[in-house]
C-alpha cells in the first residue's frame, strides 16, 4: 500500500522548514513523531502561528487538495520530527484493487480537512474579539472546554501564543499578569487554571 501511494519518510530537525511559503504542494504530510507549526510571516518579519500538527495529524492537505499554485504559509518543525509524505493524486485516485485501506485514507483526509476548518473557525472567533483581554479569554475558554477542565495545558509558549493570537508578546504577558492579579486565573509557563 505504501508504494501504491508513493509514500516517503523524512526526518527534520527542530526549526527546519518542511514547506516554505511559495512552494508547490503535491504531497500530504503526516506527522509520525514530533510537532510542526503552520505559520505565516509578513514582509516585516511578523510571524503568526496558524496551527499545529502532532503525531497522527496531517498538514498540507488543504493546499494539496485545492491544487493551489503556491503555498501561502510555511510549515516548520517545532521539535525534531519524522514525517510521512503521501502523493495527493495517488491518495485521491482509488486504485483498481479498491482496497479498504485506501478508502480509509480518503475518509481520514476528509476528516482532517473538516477539523482544520473548525480550528480556523475557532481562531477567527478568538481574533475577532475587540480587546487583547477578550482574545485571551476567548482562547483560554476554548482550551478549557476542549480539556473538559478549568485546569489545562496549552501547546504554546508565550511567544507562540502571541503569534497565534497576532498580538505583541510583552502586551500579552502584561495582560496575563493583570488577569492573574485580578484573580481571574493562575498560570505557570503553559499551564493554566481559570477561576
Amino acid at each position: 500500500m505504501m508504494s501504491c501511494l508513493s509514500a516517503k519518510e523524512r526526518n527534520y530537525k527542530k526549526n527546519e522548514f518542511i514547506f516554505h511559503t511559495g512552494d508547490k504542494v503535491t504531497q500530504i504530510g503526516m506527522v509520525l513523531e514530533g510537532t510542526v507549526h503552520m505559520m505565516k510571516e509578513d514582509v516585516w518579519g511578523n510571524v503568526m502561528i496558524l496551527g499545529e500538527a502532532c503525531p497522527g495529524d496531517l498538514f498540507g492537505e488543504v493546499y494539496a487538495c485545492a491544487e493551489v499554485k503556491h503555498l501561502e504559509v510555511g510549515v516548520v518543525a517545532k521539535t525534531d520530527v519524522k514525517v510521512l509524505f503521501l502523493d495527493i493524486q495517488k491518495v485521491l485516485t482509488v486504485c483498481s484493487n479498491g482496497c479498504e485501506f485506501h478508502s480509509k485514507i480518503i475518509r481520514n483526509l476528509l476528516s482532517s480537512i473538516a477539523e482544520r476548518t473548525l480550528e480556523m473557525t475557532r481562531k477567527v472567533e478568538h481574533m475577532s474579539q475587540r480587546s487583547l483581554r477578550d482574545k485571551v479569554l476567548s482562547y483560554l475558554s476554548s482550551e478549557a472546554v476542549r480539556a473538559g477542565s478549568k485546569e489545562f495545558t496549552i501547546p504554546f509558549n508565550r511567544q507562540q501564543l502571541a503569534e497565534y493570537l497576532s498580538v505583541d508578546r510583552s502586551a500579552l504577558s502584561a495582560e496575563l499578569g493583570k488577569m492573574r492579579d485580578e484573580g481571574m486565573l493562575e498560570f505557570w509557563k503553559n499551564q493554566f487554571k481559570l477561576k
